[in-house]
């Protein structure tokens, strides 16, 4: 039996044992043991069930800590801690000694990130260590933003999950890879919580890596990265707004506006349009759907701007994945 706490104390001990605990951030819960402890990284792919290829975020209580799990911490890289840190975006630098090769699953770089919540920087710094930390769910299905979600697929698996209330952010956040060579572009090898606009606006050009040109396992370069993920165990298809012909055997996910006719079951992610409100909505709406009464999903694609581009990219993914866990 899992438990289920706020207690930063608690939590804190569990993670310095080397338990597992699944705690909140402002983008989704993660499933964290301490990344310095090699059985402890191999305990989160076992309890989520997670292929060895698919490398780990490392979660800090703060900025500082960088250059103590990283050789390679560079101004380009503190610029943008200073911008968005803490915060929904992950940096890739290269690995300290002091994380496993597990974390990395064999890569030279390692991910890194402080989270916005004060609670759990608060946990963080009472661990007093880094924390990796992916998704708290099963390996490929719907991330969690609430401790609810955590407990429907985690518990027994793990020791507790520490409660911070539901995530305000709602999808994983931006990954980007910082070039050695200081007059290359940043890339960006996950859209996230950060818009691609702001990093630019930030640092100057920035790249998105191409997925579909190297192949699943070449992609995996950084977290969360394969081409399928984020995905509902009913079969999911991605369409553009037309959705003229009522079907009563399926679930549609809209951006703003409910289709009319009758449907198995509706979900709107913003009624105001609002990208973030649709970001912060997305995942909890596609579990909604996902134990409706629908025999089969529909989601309607967001403006390709600012976040949008992320929760598109969630869904494409949750589209090539989906049904695959019957």
């Amino acid at each position: 039996m899992t438990l289920h706490t706020r207690s930063v104390d608690e939590a804190a001990r569990l993670l310095r044992a080397g338990e597992l605990v699944a705690f909140g951030t402002e983008t989704v819960y993660g499933l964290g043991g301490d990344a310095t402890r090699e059985t402890s990284v191999a305990a989160i792919f076992e309890a989520k069930a997670r292929p060895a290829f698919d490398p780990l975020i490392v979660h800090l209580a703060d900025a500082n800590l960088a250059e103590t799990v990283t050789p390679g911490w560079t101004d380009r890289h503190a610029a943008l801690a200073e911008r968005f840190w803490p915060g929904p975006l992950t940096l890739l630098a290269p690995r300290g000694e002091v994380i496993g090769e597990l974390v990395t699953s064999g890569l030279p770089d390692v991910a890194l990130r402080v989270p916005a919540l004060p609670a759990t920087r608060e946990l963080l710094a009472e661990a007093g260590r880094p924390i990796a930390a992916p998704s708290a769910n099963l390996f490929g299905r719907v991330s969690p933003t609430t401790a609810e979600h955590v407990l429907e697929q985690l518990d027994g698996r793990i020791a507790a999950v520490f409660d911070t209330g539901p995530c305000s952010v709602g999808i994983e956040s931006t990954v980007v890879r910082v070039p050695q060579d200081p007059t290359a572009p940043l890339v960006v090898l996950r859209l996230g919580g950060v818009p691609l606009e702001e990093i630019r606006d930030a640092a100057g050009p920035a790249v998105l890596a191409d997925d579909a040109e190297r192949g699943e396992l070449q992609a995996v370069g950084s977290p969360g990265r394969l081409p399928k993920h984020y995905a509902p165990q009913k079969p999911l298809r991605l369409i553009d707004a037309d959705m003229s012909e009522a079907d009563s055997d399926t679930g549609v996910l809209a951006f703003k506006e409910p289709p009319a006719g009758t449907w198995a079951a509706v979900e709107v992610l913003s009624s105001r349009g609002d990208l973030v409100e649709a970001a912060a909505n997305l995942f909890s709406a596609l579990r909604r759907l996902d134990v409706s009464n629908a025999v089969t999903l529909l989601a309607e694609r967001v403006p390709e701007v600012g976040l949008g581009r992320a929760i598109n990219d969630r869904l494409r993914r949750a589209e090539r994945g989906s049904g695959e866990h019957r």
